[in-house]
């Protein structure tokens, strides 16, 4: 009874639909931003007289901020009100995403995006506080069927429409998109939405300076780390070992200092909730699975098939449209049929798809993995929605609020891992596949010198015939680089498989949630 009172009292009269579609704009906007970013970074660089490497701050800057802000969510709302928290971050995020379309050299940009990451990051914590609050525990399978439009449609629609926009207009538009979106989202909000009792009456109490100073260390630390570690050898670098050490040292004072703190500025003691400590190791495992899809398959498409940025955002957008599909299906579902098997099949399918991108030739077209791409996106739809219930589903209204800046930033630095990790694997399992191709085909074979003598008569008709020896070698290293390169996203993807699979086995982890039915008492 008191959690339906609660809710009647936050909407007020409002349909919380309306509450639901205001703050899934403002979701939607800010994972959109990132995803636009990514691919206009050569643009960013070469018109800002930046190195491609520089550029990359641009993502890395605002992932910083991005995360700090992330899990201190809490503490603002309670202090200055919710609702006008998310304004302010609405209005913060907005202002600053024409700043960083308007920046004139990139100090200025990565300033912006500082401003921008510190506005974004409470976003989506505040959005899904506010939903799951909105709805009677029976609907908030339902809720979350909305919210994950915006985080899960948004960075698969971002690369095809930032790839529209920067080759269309400029890359300034892919933040300049921003201020429309915005401003409907501050309307919306202003008008519908409305602080519970509790937060309205609650006390933030005094601002943890040394819990937030060391939350700023150890994720910029791990951020530049997984950034710059490929670049730099990752330990063979000096810096990257110090940087290493000051990650360590600042995440376990601040694991420490939170853990014992009266009034933290993250309530790690929220983590003694059994579902949402799975739910919590789930999303980040999920990130790392998402995230590196979203970015390893486009650069298959550019990087060895030769597409643009557009084309190859054409050819994966489809998984846009598998998650679209699947979230009518999951709403339906979530409120009759036990998450855990909801999260079963979505791992497992989202695993098989994995294997099958694993059988990737240099022989596909545009429409060869149509089929798989929208089935991919279908299976994500069946894990962020049971994921977010299952973790959700015995905490108390006014724990949401702390729980859902850790369960977000977990799945941010799962993402960050998962694409450092991909990176990685991509550029040394290309160098050891090279080293057994060469090996494999010896320049003194049979096989080899057919092959040359073959290229060589097909050169003569087109070339001098003397140069037509080191034509032949250099056409022939660079077929061995593409089948080396192709192998190694070979592995990525089988490596992706794999670990969608254990995601099963810790899945049934999860003890039942009933949708509707009080939490126990020793859930909390």
């Amino acid at each position: 009874m008191a959690d339906e009172s609660s809710q009647q009292a936050q909407n007020a009269g409002v349909n919380p639909w309306l509450i639901a579609i205001s703050v899934m704009l403002a979701t939607f906007m800010e994972v959109l931003d990132t995803a636009i970013a990514s691919v206009a970074l050569p643009y960013i660089a070469g018109s800002l007289s930046a190195s491609n490497d520089e550029a990359t701050w641009v993502l890395t800057s605002y992932l910083v901020a991005n995360a700090v802000i992330l899990p201190a969510s809490n503490w603002f709302s309670l202090k200055f009100g919710r609702k006008r928290f998310l304004l302010t971050c609405v209005v913060i995020f907005t202002v600053s995403s024409f700043f960083c379309g308007a920046a004139p050299t990139l100090g200025i940009m990565l300033l912006a995006r500082v401003v921008q990451g510190a506005g974004g990051g409470a976003l989506q914590p505040l959005s899904q506080a506010i939903l799951l609050e909105s709805f009677p525990p029976q609907k908030r399978g339902i809720a979350m069927t909305v919210f994950a439009f915006g985080v899960v449609v948004a960075p698969v629609l971002g690369p095809t429409l930032g790839g529209w926009l920067t080759d269309t207009y400029s890359w300034r538009y892919a933040f300049y998109i921003n201020i429309p979106v915005g401003a409907l989202a501050l309307f919306m909000i202003s008008r519908f939405v409305h602080d519970p009792p509790y937060i309205k009456n609650a006390k933030a109490g005094k601002f943890d300076n040394l819990g937030f100073g060391l939350l700023a260390v150890w994720t910029g630390c791990l951020q530049v780390i997984l950034d710059k570690g490929q670049e730099d050898d990752w330990f063979g670098a000096a810096w990257i070992r110090w940087a290493t050490f000051f990650l360590v040292t600042s995440f376990i004072w601040f694991v420490w200092h939170s853990w014992r703190s009266k009034s933290p500025l993250v309530n790690l003691k929220t983590l003694k909730n059994w579902n949402f400590a799975i739910g919590c190791l789930l999303i980040a495992m999920f990130g790392l699975c998402i995230y590196s899809m979203i970015t390893i398959l486009p650069l298959f498409y550019q990087d060895l098939l030769g597409y643009t940025a557009f084309t190859a955002g054409l050819v994966v957008g489809p998984r846009g449209i598998g998650s679209i599909l699947g979230m009518p299906v999951i709403g339906y579902l979530g409120s009759k049929v036990d998450a855990r098997y909801l999260l079963t099949f979505g791992f497992v399918v989202f695993g098989i798809m994995s294997l099958f991108f694993g059988n990737l030739t240099l022989d596909i077209g545009p429409t060869t993995l149509l089929l798989p791409i929208i089935v991919t996106g279908f299976a994500l739809s069946f894990v962020f929605v049971p994921i977010t219930t299952q973790a959700y589903g015995t905490l108390r209204n006014e724990q949401i609020g702390s729980a859902s800046g850790i369960f977000n930033l977990l799945r941010n630095i799962g993402g960050s891992i998962g694409i450092s990790v991909a990176q990685t694997l991509l550029t040394r399992r290309t160098d050891a596949h090279q080293n057994e191709i060469a090996n494999y085909v010896p320049r003194s074979g049979v096989w080899f010198e057919q092959q040359t003598s073959a290229l060589r008569n097909y050169l003569g008709h087109m070339t001098n015939p003397a140069n037509t020896q080191g034509v032949a070698y250099g056409r022939m290293y660079t077929e061995l680089g593409q089948q080396a390169q192709l192998w190694s996203f070979v592995d990525v993807f089988r490596w992706m498989s794999l670990l969608s699979f254990a995601c099963v086995a810790m899945v049934w982890l999860f003890r039942k949630v009933v949708p509707g039915r009080k939490a126990p008492a020793g859930a909390h």
